[in-house]
């Protein structure tokens, strides 16, 4: 095996020794000692690499026996396989992961000589995207059996901490509207306004979904349809019903939104917010505002996960977490409410 460091010296006489990596072409100064001394060091700093490769060079010998790719497989390799994997919407979010520049010098590496430093760098200079789908390509490689242990624990990896979001106003959803002169763009928002709905599952809405009987409008969330799971359904009010009579009676109800891919629905209701002042929120921000509303009237949480698609009350109180409440006197609801007789005690009467 080549050794990585060697020694050099500049001068003659009583010159200074120096120790050259000959990976990166760093030189260290031995300071002016003897030759001996000089030579010592240097071989210790061989000796001390020898064993970590040593080790690696068999771990590479026992798993070439059962995988011929684990010697060359790269993280690049890692993910074109993942990608192939993904469809829809999925496949859009890791092929723009598949861009970024924070992990652009991870990609060449080897996946078993990876350090987990080289995890953490990719982390630290990139974003909070670029820490979630890392550290499920690592843990998809470990499930693959690419890699026999986890390069970086799971206790080590960076926390995720998303920006704080919140739900738009109705002050601010109002002065949107008003300035909006796109019909179907203004009963785009109106509709997001009162069904909470996701933007994408919104502008796939159809005239068929809308029952007129019932007055209940049916969808499958994008999200969740894969799993056979019921469709959210929601009775609409008088407010609703005058912006479904200027929708279209059959086919999709936002034709024009429907062809137009997320991220552009996105930009232009961005746009609209930027040249209005207002900040901080985006078009899920009204699924926000509307588990805020909800929780505030005091809305069944059950309902509102339906409405929402949510299994689960954690991420339910998540999108509520910011609603203020201010909860009503005690004595108020005495006496509304008919006063708890408590049962008696064993052993007594309930007159006694």
């Amino acid at each position: 095996m080549k050794k990585r460091y060697r020694l050099i010296r500049r001068g003659t006489r009583g010159g200074t020794y120096y120790c050259v990596d000959s990976q990166t072409g760093s030189r260290t100064s031995l300071g002016k000692i003897s030759a001996d001394e000089a030579e010592q060091i240097v071989q210790h700093k061989n000796t001390a690499l020898r064993q970590p490769m040593l080790n690696l060079q068999i771990a590479r010998a026992y798993l070439a026996g059962s995988d011929s790719g684990v010697t060359t497989r790269t993280w690049e390799n890692a993910l074109q396989t993942h990608l192939e994997m993904k469809t829809g919407a999925n496949l859009k979010r890791w092929t723009t992961f598949s861009k970024d520049k924070a992990i652009k010098p991870l990609l060449p590496k080897i996946l078993i000589e990876t350090q987990p430093e080289e995890l953490l760098n990719c982390v630290k200079n990139g974003t909070v995207s670029t820490n979630i789908f890392l550290r499920r390509l690592h843990n998809f490689c470990l499930d693959m059996g690419w890699i026999a242990w986890p390069i970086m624990p799971k206790r080590q990896w960076p926390v995720i901490r998303f920006k704080e979001k919140r739900g738009i106003t109705l002050e601010e959803h109002t002065r949107i509207v008003e300035r909006e002169h796109n019909p179907e763009r203004k009963a785009f928002y109106k509709m997001a306004w009162h069904l909470g709905a996701s933007q994408s599952d919104l502008a796939s809405l159809k005239a068929e979904d809308v029952d007129w009987d019932n007055q209940v409008i049916t969808f499958f969330r994008m999200k969740t349809k894969w799993r056979s799971v019921q469709p959210t359904q929601i009775r609409f009010g008088k407010e609703v019903e005058s912006i479904l009579q200027d929708l279209p009676k059959e086919g999709l109800l936002f034709p024009y939104l429907a062809t137009v891919r997320a991220g552009d629905r996105a930009t232009e209701f961005k746009q609209r917010c930027d040249g209005l002042g207002i900040k901080g929120v985006s078009l899920h921000s009204y699924r926000y505002a509307w588990a805020e509303r909800a929780q505030v009237a005091g809305y069944p949480e059950r309902f509102a996960q339906k409405a929402l698609g949510h299994n689960s009350k954690a991420v339910h109180r998540a999108y509520a977490r910011r609603a203020e409440v201010t909860l009503p006197p005690l004595e108020e609801y005495e006496s509304k409410v008919i006063p708890f007789s408590p049962r008696p005690s064993k052993g007594k009467s309930a007159a006694g």
